[in-house]
């Protein structure tokens, strides 16, 4: 069943993984001025005023700033993977293996901030491996796995 797009020419090497460009790069420069910046006001406080921080205060900055860094990881962490046995998809914390059989398409639409594969019951997952920001990238990434899509299907007729 593959889709009714263009052809592809496009061969991939399983097993292979697709990962967002943009997105890590911000998670990472961000991360690093945000820890450049906190850690540079608080140690041009003064003395007198670091003291007045009670530690219910600080283990409170801990947590927001332990929180920040779980998020910077989730959202660094998404790709999606080709194997033999089908396509993994990694969103943040959760991850979603989907067999060849079950796959159909992969899109990008025009102004979509991340592609989303349908499955043949329906089921659309988001892939914010591919993400609509890295533009040529990641529409080169959704032809290879529309691609490799294609192929199992062609070789299942």
């Amino acid at each position: 069943m593959p889709a009714d797009s263009e052809e592809h020419d496009v061969t991939v090497a399983l097993p292979h993984t697709w990962r967002p460009l943009g997105v890590r790069l911000a998670v990472i420069f961000f991360g690093v001025m945000l820890a450049v910046v906190f850690l540079a006001a608080w140690f041009l406080f003064d003395q007198e005023v670091r003291d007045t921080y009670t530690p219910f205060q600080l283990g409170t900055l801990a947590v927001m700033v332990l929180g920040g860094a779980a998020v910077g990881y989730g959202v660094a962490r998404a790709r999606i993977d080709a194997t033999e046995q089908g396509l993994v998809v990694v969103n943040g914390f959760r991850r979603h293996e989907v067999a060849w059989e079950q796959a159909q398409t992969i899109r990008l639409p025009s102004g979509a901030p991340w592609a989303r594969l349908r499955l043949v019951d329906g089921t659309v997952y988001s892939v914010t491996a591919l993400q609509g920001s890295d533009g040529a990238r990641a529409t080169r990434g959704v032809a290879e796995v529309q691609a490799l899509i294609d192929q199992h299907w062609l070789d299942q007729e």
